[in-house]
C-alpha cells in the first residue's frame, strides 16, 4: 500500500511466530500485532512502554491515553486489553494506513480506540479540552518511514504533550539512534525541559552508544517515577538499563534543547536495524 509520502506499507506474517503480524514501511518493521495475544508486544522498545504502561495507577484500572502515531495500533490494543473500559485518542497522519491495518487486523470488540487524522503536532495543540490535564498516558511514537519527523522533536511540541499530563500522567517516547546517542541525548534533554522526572530506558549497548537502537524517554510529574525504575529493569527485555537523575544529567551533558529553529530529523538507521 502506498502512503501519501511515497513509503510503502505491507502487512506481513513474522517468520519466527506465525501468530504475529509485522507493518512494515519501506522495509523497516514498524509494529507487531499478535491477534490471539495483545499482550505480546514482540519489539523491545514496545514492551518497555508496556511496562511503564502496567505501573500506571491500579492493575486493570481503566486510563486514559493519547497516541502520537498509530503504527499498527499495538499499545492501544494493549491498553484496551490490560485494562478495560480506558478511553484512547489517537493521532495519525495516514488515514488510509489505519484502514488498511483495521481490515486485516480488527480492534478488540468493545476498545474505546478513537482516531484523528492529521499532523501530530498541529493536533497537538487542538485536542479536545477534556484530554487536556487529564491523560494518564501520552505516548509519542511519530515515524515517516525509518526516521523521526523533525517537528515532533522540539521543546515546543514536548510542552503541547506535557499539557495533557493529568498529575500521576507519563509520557513515554521512542527514539532511535546510534552511535554516541548525538540525537537521542537531544531528546533527553529536551524532555527534562519540559518535566521534572525523567528517565530512560534501553537495551544496555544501545544505551551506551555502541549499537544503533531505540531508546524510551519516560517523563512526568510525578516523582514516584523514580521508585518505579528497578521494577521497569528488571522486567526486561534485558539486558536493561535505566538512567535518571544525575546519571542522566552526566549523560546529556552538552546536549542543546531541540527547538523549532534547531530540530532535523532522526538519523536513518538503513533497513533492519530496529530493535525487534
Amino acid at each position: 500500500m502506498l502512503l501519501s509520502g511515497g513509503q510503502v506499507a505491507t502487512l506481513e506474517a513474522d517468520r519466527w511466530n506465525p501468530a504475529r503480524t509485522e507493518l512494515v514501511v519501506d522495509g523497516t518493521p514498524q509494529s507487531s500485532v499478535n491477534l490471539t495475544d495483545p499482550t505480546d508486544l514482540a519489539f523491545e522498545y514496545v514492551e518497555r512502554i508496556g511496562h511503564v504502561i502496567d505501573r500506571i495507577g491500579d492493575p486493570g484500572e481503566p486510563i486514559t491515553a493519547v497516541h502520537f502515531g498509530a503504527g499498527a495500533l499495538t499499545i492501544p490494543r494493549y491498553v484496551a486489553w490490560t485494562r478495560p473500559g480506558s478511553r484512547q485518542q489517537v493521532v495519525e497522519l495516514e488515514p488510509a494506513l489505519v484502514d488498511f491495518v483495521r481490515e486485516r487486523l480488527p480492534l478488540p470488540r468493545g476498545a474505546s480506540i478513537r482516531v484523528r487524522y492529521g499532523d501530530a503536532r498541529e493536533l497537538a495543540a487542538k485536542l479536545p479540552a477534556g484530554l487536556q490535564g487529564a491523560s494518564d498516558l501520552v505516548v509519542v511514537d511519530v515515524f515517516a518511514g525509518a526516521t523521526i519527523p523533525a517537528p515532533v522533536t522540539t521543546v515546543e511540541f514536548y510542552r503541547l504533550a506535557a499539557r495533557l499530563l493529568s498529575p500521576r500522567g507519563v509520557m513515554a517516547v521512542n527514539v532511535a539512534d546510534g552511535a554516541g546517542l548525538p540525537f537521542a541525548r537531544g531528546q533527553m534533554a529536551t524532555v527534562a525541559a519540559v518535566l521534572p522526572h525523567v528517565a530512560v530506558l534501553a537495551e544496555a549497548q544501545t544505551m551506551k552508544g555502541r549499537r544503533f537502537g531505540n531508546l524510551v524517554i519516560v517523563g512526568t510529574h510525578d516523582a514516584a517515577l523514580l521508585e518505579w525504575l528497578p521494577r521497569l529493569v528488571a522486567a526486561g527485555p534485558h539486558p536493561a538499563r535505566a538512567v535518571s537523575g544525575e546519571d542522566l544529567t552526566t549523560l546529556v551533558r552538552g546536549a542543546a534543547v531541540v527547538t523549532d529553529a534547531t530540530a532535523s530529523p532522526s538519523p536513518d538507521p538503513g533497513r533492519g536495524i530496529f530493535s525487534r
